[in-house]
Order: structure tokens, then C-alpha cells, then sequence
């Protein structure tokens, strides 16, 4: 069997099955702790001010540890990695539930996160293994299908478990979820070599921890009205670690930071035109719940249904445009999403003083349709325009991008409500119709650049 040549098969199922159950609870972990946070606040006798760190400490790990993670999956093997992830978030999510104190469920979620980071890490490159190369759209198709479905799903698990649970039952379903993962991927999960000659650079792994852990922690803390001192010591301090961390990763011959990949110019187009996308998506994501239960004056069960369209459409389109990447360009079918995804922002922007249902979810369907018609060809695009061997390095910028886009998009969503008041959610979606403009425009500028072979 040659690389490109994919599983049999039997295998190819087992190994698209962990996967899915990788990707649903690691989605569901993230959607249902957000959901809780007031529930699991008001329990453990913890201010919203410190509750918040049940949910930004585990994104905080992931977001410094995922390119050290790739990086690592590049030398040791993309198996190995999401292994030892899964049973690291499996056990996690047991102490999550087993935790009595603010303190030991902020530490739980801290090894959490570090099991999150190693499935996301990954998790494409993966892909890369287990499909042919001519249907690795359709894989990446599947993979957008699984997070719509999960993020979908998120809110009503999360009532359904509190409504006949304690929150603590919110970490302790992924248990056996994840065991159940762990023993069908030990069985189908692909090997792959590692690069010989790589080695492990710590050095650059706590750079680069230190650069993305200062980036969110500013980022943060100019969200939450910290000091602007502090947030002006902790962007420059980002500033100074991030330029030696770059200037690092040039004289690497298997960079941490896949500046080598970024050389590619329709992987650096693709990067730009995701993070840009996330940030949109955040943007929206974050401010319409305000908007429909401040402005319009709807409850959290009204404002979730209303959600819904927007991750189903999603589901309905990514599978889609996975099959199209086909035969289409990706830069193509990425700049119609982001142009029909942006139609569908700044119409969600000036909706009626008094907007009916139809109006709202018909807005909705339109964002998410764009936003599903340019996420799988997008992430085809990044993974399948590097090389085979540096699919580990792919595969972790996918993933920091997406966490890049969205910590920044939840950073303006707060600057926009602090200077803007109750017109915060009209700026955000403006805001984000222009990113999601520049998305498309980003996108199309690929068609210059012939399609990557998988």
C-alpha cells in the first residue's frame, strides 16, 4: 500500500469512527462547560470573574501546546500522539467530575486541555492517512460535519444533563466515550514513520508557549477591562518572545512554527483566509445570544433555537463542499462561502427593529451555508498543500489559526460592548462581515495557484 493509497476499507471505518468520537467529546467538552458555567459557579462558591478560568485555562493550554504537539506527532507518529490525547482526556474528564473546588476542576481542566491539544494536533494529518488522496475532501467534509453536529448539540446536552444531573456528569460522559474510542482506535488507527532526523525542540516549544500563552492572556485581559498597563507589558512581552521565536524557527530544518510551510503561498493564503474566517465566526457567535435576549427580549430556550439553523446548515454543506474540492478549486468554492457568509452577517446586522422568526433563521441558514461551503475545502487546502511528512506541522496551524481567529473575535466582541453599549452586537456583525469579506477576497486570490495534490 502506497501513501496516498489510504485504509481498506474495514480499517479506514474503525479509524473515521475514533476520530469522531475524538472530535465529538473534545467539541462537546468546550460548548457544554460554557454553557454550565454559571451552574458550576454559583456550586463551588466562585465569582464570575473566577469562574471564567474553568473555561479560559483549558483553552489557554491548548492554545500553547498545539504546535509543540504537531511538531511532536511529525517525529514520533500521528498515532501515538492522539492515543495517549485521548487517554489523557478521558482520565482528565473523570477528575473534572470527581473535583470538589474551583481550584481542582481549574487543574483538571488544565491536563484536559492538554489532552485536547494532543487530538487537535493531529487530527487532520490523520485524515491525510486514513483516506485515498482523491477522497480526502470528502474526509475533510466529514470532519466539518462532526464539529457542526457537536457544537449543534452542545447546548441541549448540556440542558438535558442538568436538567436530570449535577454538572459533574458534564465531564463524566466523556469517560466512556472515550474509552470506547481508545480501544477501537488502538485497533485502527494508522502507523506512520516519523522524520529520523527530526529532533524535538524544547526550547521552541517554551517559546512558542510563551508567545501564544501572552497573546491570549493580553488578548484576555484587555477583554475583561484589565489594566491597560498590564495588557500593554503583556503585548509587548509577546511582541519580544514572538520576534526570537520566529527568528528561531527560520534556522530550524523542521521548524516548530511551520514558517517553512508558510513559504507555500497558497498555504500562507489559506492560513490568512482562516484565521480571518474564525474571527468572524466568533465575532457573530459570541454577540447575537446578547442581542436576542437584551434587545429582543428572548429566553435561552428561544435564543438557542434560533442558533440552531446555523450549525445545522453547516452540517448540511460541509459535506458537500468536501466532494466538491474535488473537482473545483478550493480558493474558488473558499470565496463564494465567505462572500455568502459575510451576505449573511450584514444582513443579521441590519435586521428590522422587530424581526420575526423567519427572519432571523433565514439569515442563519445563510451563514451557515457559507460558512460550511468554506470550511472543508479550506482545511483540504491547508493540509493537502504541505508535504506528506510535515502534514503533523499542517495539521497543528490548522488548529492555531482557528484558535488565533476565535480568542481574537471574543476580544473585539467585548471591546465592541464596552464602547458601543447596547449597538455592540450590530458593530460585532459589522465587524465581522468585514472579516469575512477580506476572508473572500483572501480566498480568491488562490486561483493564481495550482490545486495541491493531497
Amino acid at each position: 500500500m502506497t501513501p496516498t493509497d489510504g485504509l481498506p476499507m474495514p480499517q479506514r471505518v474503525g479509524a473515521i469512527l475514533t476520530i469522531a468520537l475524538g472530535i465529538t467529546i473534545a467539541v462537546l467538552d468546550g460548548v457544554i462547560a460554557n454553557v454550565a458555567l454559571p451552574t458550576i459557579g454559583n456550586e463551588l462558591s466562585a465569582t464570575p470573574a473566577e469562574s471564567i478560568w474553568i473555561v479560559n485555562a483549558y483553552q489557554l493550554v491548548i492554545t500553547m501546546t498545539l504546535l509543540s504537539l504537531s511538531s511532536l506527532g511529525d517525529i514520533i507518529g500521528y498515532r501515538r500522539i492522539y492515543l495517549v490525547g485521548l487517554g489523557l482526556f478521558t482520565v482528565t474528564s473523570g477528575l473534572c467530575a470527581m473535583s470538589d473546588s474551583l481550584t481542582t476542576l481549574t487543574l483538571a481542566r488544565v491536563a484536559q486541555g492538554l489532552g485536547a491539544a494532543a487530538l487537535m494536533s493531529v487530527n487532520t494529518a490523520l485524515l491525510r492517512l486514513i483516506y485515498p488522496r482523491r477522497y480526502l475532501g470528502r474526509g475533510m467534509g466529514i470532519n466539518s460535519l462532526v464539529v457542526a453536529v457537536s457544537t449543534a448539540a452542545g447546548p441541549t446536552v448540556a440542558a438535558g444533563i442538568l436538567a436530570v444531573a449535577s454538572w459533574q456528569w458534564l465531564f463524566a460522559v466523556n469517560v466512556p466515550i472515550g474509552l470506547v474510542a481508545l480501544v477501537i482506535g488502538r485497533k485502527y488507527l494508522p502507523f506512520n514513520d516519523g522524520v529520523k532526523e527530526q529532533r524535538f525542540d524544547k526550547i521552541s516549544a517554551l517559546m512558542n508557549a510563551l508567545t501564544f500563552g501572552l497573546f491570549f492572556l493580553a488578548l484576555s485581559g484587555f477583554a475583561q477591562g484589565q489594566s491597560l498597563k498590564f495588557v500593554a507589558i503583556e503585548a509587548a512581552a509577546t511582541l519580544v518572545v514572538g520576534l526570537f521565536f520566529v527568528r528561531r524557527q527560520l534556522q530550524q530544518p523542521y521548524p516548530l512554527l511551520p514558517v517553512d510551510l508558510l513559504r507555500i503561498p497558497i498555504f500562507a493564503l489559506s492560513m490568512c483566509t482562516s484565521i480571518s474566517s474564525f474571527c468572524a465566526q466568533m465575532l457573530a457567535m459570541v454577540s447575537i445570544p446578547f442581542y436576542f435576549q437584551r434587545n429582543l427580549g428572548l429566553n435561552e430556550i428561544e435564543t438557542g433555537l434560533l442558533l440552531t439553523p446555523w450549525p445545522l446548515a453547516t452540517m448540511v454543506l460541509a459535506p458537500i463542499a468536501g466532494r466538491l474540492v474535488e473537482k473545483v478549486h478550493g480558493g474558488l468554492l473558499g470565496g463564494i462561502g465567505m462572500a455568502l457568509f459575510a451576505t449573511g452577517l450584514f444582513s443579521l446586522a441590519w435586521l428590522p427593529a422587530h424581526p420575526g422568526y423567519l427572519d432571523i433563521c433565514l439569515r442563519m441558514v445563510i451563514c451557515g451555508a457559507g460558512f460550511g461551503l468554506f470550511q472543508s475545502p479550506n482545511n483540504h487546502t491547508i493540509v493537502s498543500s504541505a508535504p506528506r511528512h510535515r502534514s503533523g506541522g499542517a495539521s497543528g496551524m490548522l488548529g492555531t489559526a482557528r484558535l488565533v481567529g476565535q480568542t481574537t473575535g471574543a476580544a473585539l466582541v467585548a471591546l465592541a460592548f464596552n464602547y458601543f453599549s447596547d449597538a455592540g452586537t450590530h458593530v460585532s456583525l459589522l465587524i465581522a462581515g468585514s472579516f469575512a469579506v477580506f476572508a473572500a477576497v483572501v480566498s480568491t486570490l488562490r486561483l493564481s495557484h495550482a490545486r495541491a495534490a493531497a
